[in-house]
């Protein structure tokens, strides 16, 4: 859960969210090391003396043309590697399906025989003490931790996004159309998203709420749901 006046990220709550972190301070890193030595030669150039003369000067030449391939390689190999591992689905222990809706999302559990229901956001006046306003919804996804969990995400209407932070997931709920994407959550607790496409007036109202619990959990609250 994002907190106010945060600048860095949420706690990572998926391996992929992880590496995402691990990749950001990565590249920011270079960033520094790019700005500092800009910096060096810009105030190194404003306080030596100015020279006229020409130089043959292939060295140089050849270092800032190789130096910024290396910095660029050193960016894409990780940046590729975390593609690919966001696309890999392996037999996962579990398959959802989210439907976005004007303006609500609608969830079916493909491996129970009856288990699906719609989650709106409830009201403000609504809202029991100590709940999130406009983030909490009457119905949450509950998922086991540490399980591989696919997502198959479309629209009923209009685009849509559905999007969790915390566990790096962000797949655009396009009508007609299944995209698919998975997550693990590596530790129990509830994770907060919304939609993060512009759908209409009511595009604010659409939370997302994962409570990921132990597997003993999850059986009984199918179990109570299904029946």
């Amino acid at each position: 859960m994002a907190n106010h006046l945060q600048f860095g990220f949420q706690d990572a709550s998926s391996p992929i969210m992880e590496e995402l972190v691990e990749f950001h301070d990565h590249a920011l890193m270079v960033a520094l090391a790019i700005c500092s030595l800009v910096l060096y030669l810009l105030t190194l150039m404003l306080m030596e003396k100015l020279s006229s003369n020409t130089v043959d000067a292939q060295e140089i030449e050849l270092i800032w043309t190789i130096l910024p391939a290396i910095v660029l390689i050193m960016l894409a190999l990780p940046s590729l590697q975390i593609l690919y591992m966001m696309d890999e689905i392996d037999e996962p222990d579990l398959t959802l399906k989210a439907i976005g809706h004007q303006w609500y999302w609608s969830y079916e559990y493909t491996d129970f025989k009856d288990l699906s229901f719609d989650s709106y956001m409830i009201p403000t006046t609504e809202l029991p003490l100590g709940n999130f306003r406009l983030l909490e919804v009457d119905h949450r996804i509950v998922v086991p931790m540490e399980s591989p969990i696919r997502i198959i995400v479309t629209a009923d209407d209009v685009l849509h996004s559905w999007a969790i932070p915390s566990l790096g997931v962000k797949t655009d709920a396009i009508p007609g159309r299944l995209n698919q994407t998975s997550f693990i959550t590596t530790r129990p607790g509830i994770f907060y998203g919304q939609c993060s496409e512009i759908c209409g007036a009511n595009h604010s109202f659409m939370p997302i709420v994962i409570e990921s619990a132990p597997l003993n959990y999850f059986e009984n609250w199918s179990s109570l749901l299904s029946s």
